[in-house]
Formats: C-alpha cells, sequence, structure tokens
C-alpha cells in the first residue's frame, strides 16, 4: 500500500485494482503472504487460526447498530480464516448486505464450533482461500 492514502478516522478497505496498492503488494495480497504476521499473534494467544476475521474498529462502531447481533462475533477469538471467508465473503464487503452474510456465516461459526469444523475451514482455506479471486 501507498502511505498516507487515507483520510484520518475513515477507513476504506482494499479493492480490486486498488489504485493505493502497488505490484509487489497485489502480489503479496494475493497469495495472502501478508496474512503470515498474523501467526505470531496466534502464537501469543490473541487471535486463532479459525474464527470470524477481526474488522477495523471504525467498521465495528458502524455496522454495530446495522447489522442484527454483529458484536456476538467478538465472543471468541478473531481468526486468520473463518467459515465466512471459505464461503465466499473474503475481501472487500463493500454492500450492507456483504456485510450481514459475513456475519451470519461468523454467527453459524460460534453456534456450531467443532475441531472437525475448524478441520474443514483449514483444509479449505489451503485448497482454495488463498487464491481466491476475492483476494486483493
Amino acid at each position: 500500500m501507498v502511505v498516507h492514502q487515507e483520510h484520518e478516522g475513515c477507513v476504506t478497505q482494499a479493492t480490486k485494482n486498488d489504485a493505493r496498492v502497488t505490484a509487489v503488494g497485489a502480489f503479496i495480497r494475493r497469495t495472502s503472504l501478508d496474512e503470515l504476521p498474523q501467526f505470531f499473534n496466534v502464537l501469543q494467544g490473541r487471535m486463532s487460526i479459525v474464527g470470524p476475521r477481526p474488522h477495523a474498529l471504525a467498521h465495528n462502531e458502524y455496522y454495530k447498530d446495522l447489522v442484527e447481533s454483529y458484536m456476538q462475533r467478538h465472543k471468541v477469538k478473531p481468526g486468520i480464516t473463518g467459515w465466512a471467508q471459505v464461503n465466499g465473503y473474503r475481501g472487500e464487503t463493500d454492500t450492507l448486505e456483504k456485510m450481514q452474510k459475513r456475519v451470519e456465516h461468523d454467527l453459524w461459526y460460534i453456534d456450531n464450533w467443532s475441531l472437525g469444523l475448524d478441520l474443514k475451514i483449514i483444509l479449505r482455506t489451503v485448497f482454495k482461500g488463498f487464491l481466491s479471486s476475492n483476494a486483493y
């Protein structure tokens, strides 16, 4: 990303063909190499490998009143990958409907958690998620 491209207090998600993303950055994001540093958070116990993806704090403030049960996502540790991501809700959430669907998937994951489900999500992430067309 190009430095200092956002306005203060405004969080802008990366989009396809985003002018702020350099060629090297696009490769790193497309291959999900930008997620590797988050494994340090997993080792420190701050994150899980599988769980609802964390959103920017500004997004939490914005969506908590617009999406039913939005804040329930915080009942578990955030994850590097999650049920929403392996079901097509990875990348930009440019509509309220997309955010609602992502949250629905996150809440379904929380309600149906099992070791088997986590393993399924990890396998789906490895085999299709890292090279998803929604990664940019």
